[in-house]
């Protein structure tokens, strides 16, 4: 193999691609690998852990074909080390890979390319969506971290995608809080549901472009694809619960704020919380105020007030100030609305105008 390649474009294609191999030992190497394809469809870089999987295509001259693995970090140092100008050639000849730039040549020892594992594609072809790649990655970058950190219960440390009438749902929960967040599609004949993990949608979101993609999945891997890359990743094999249940059809109060000014108080006010990083949200609807408050003995207290249109009845209750702030990337309303439906039942959140947008947090111990 020979190819030569615009540093640029070598430079933003291995860091993208390396996301995709194995980060701890692997015992195939080839699992921490790159591997480069060089033929007649041009030059191609792929990657996968066995959960993630991706092929991209990139610009450049194929003087001979060939197909060479190189250890990902590696390719990774390499990539980082060099100028942004000008270009680099790539030659492969025996277990050697050998790299020039300008006036420096450097040869990287290769790993058997015949072990890269072959990357799974769907096979039901009638269950893909045209949608806008920037979408896709707002969606993942925000709900992900909603999902468990825990792989007990796999289900919970998944994204549940459900694809209905024309929209397309995406839902996240760790039992603490949970996130539900739509997107309208233009194909509105497609359904179908699915499980991803979440820590392969966020990575998959780290690599999509912001042009429109082509989504498409079967019982066990799902597919995100442009005219240069793919990007796979395994589903979970689980049944994801039925997180409507939680969600009460009624409230007794309703508050709407400020988002700016909801996002201050609460940053000022959790720089005093406790061990639990407890804070107190109390609801007047005499004085149409939140209040926050929060109390830590090395620290000292701090009581916040701002002002709100508030129906209903009073009510205190008190939450992890982390799973509050989380709803604030969720949306780009300029207000939020706040409903309870009592003491011990979940806060839900929502954008005022935006109906794409829930967010449910459930209350600590008062």
């Amino acid at each position: 193999m020979n190819i030569s390649i615009e540093k640029k474009e070598f430079y933003e294609a291995v860091h993208i691609v390396a996301r995709f191999a194995e980060r701890r030992s692997a015992t195939l190497p080839a699992l921490s690998a790159i591997l480069i394809v060089a033929n007649d469809d041009g030059i191609k870089l792929r990657a996968t852990n066995l959960e993630t999987g991706i092929d991209l295509t990139i610009q450049g001259k194929v003087i001979t074909h060939g197909v060479v693995a190189i250890p990902a970090t590696v390719l990774q140092q390499i990539a980082s080390s060099l100028t942004q100008e000008g270009s680099i050639s790539l030659e492969h000849a025996g277990d050697l890979l050998y790299i020039t730039s300008g006036t420096s040549k450097s040869s990287v020892k290769t790993v058997p390319y015949e072990d890269f594992p072959s990357i799974p594609f769907p096979e039901n072809p009638q269950n893909t969506i045209p949608i806008p790649g920037t979408l896709l990655t707002n969606l993942f970058s925000t709900i992900a971290s909603c999902a468990s950190v825990s792989t007990i219960r796999p289900e919970l440390a998944s994204i549940f995608i459900t694809i209905e009438g024309g929209v397309l749902t995406a839902v996240a929960t760790d039992s603490f809080r949970l996130a539900e967040k739509k997107i309208p599609l233009s194909n509105k004949g497609v359904q179908g549901k699915f499980l991803i993990p979440a820590k392969n949608a966020l990575d998959i979101a780290q690599a999509l472009p912001t042009a429109d993609i082509t989504l498409s999945f079967d019982e066990h891997q799902c597919a995100f694809m442009s005219d240069s890359l793919m990007l796979v990743s395994r589903l979970t094999n689980a049944v994801y619960p039925d997180y409507r249940q939680i969600i009460p059809k009624e409230s007794i109060v309703e508050a709407i704020v400020l988002k700016k000014d909801f996002e201050a108080a609460l940053k000022r006010t959790m720089i005093f919380s406790d061990t639990f990083q407890k804070i107190r949200v109390s609801f007047d609807s005499k004085q149409n105020h939140i209040s926050f408050f929060a109390r830590n003995t090395d620290v000292g207290e701090s009581n916040e007030t701002l002002p709100a249109r508030i129906s209903g009845n009073m009510l205190e209750l008190s939450f992890n100030h982390r799973y509050l702030s989380a709803a604030l990337s969720l949306t780009n309303a300029e207000s939020l609305s706040l409903t309870a439906a009592g003491i011990g039942r979940p806060l839900i959140v929502r954008g005022v105008g935006d109906t794409s947008f829930l967010y449910l947090v459930s209350p600590m111990n008062q």
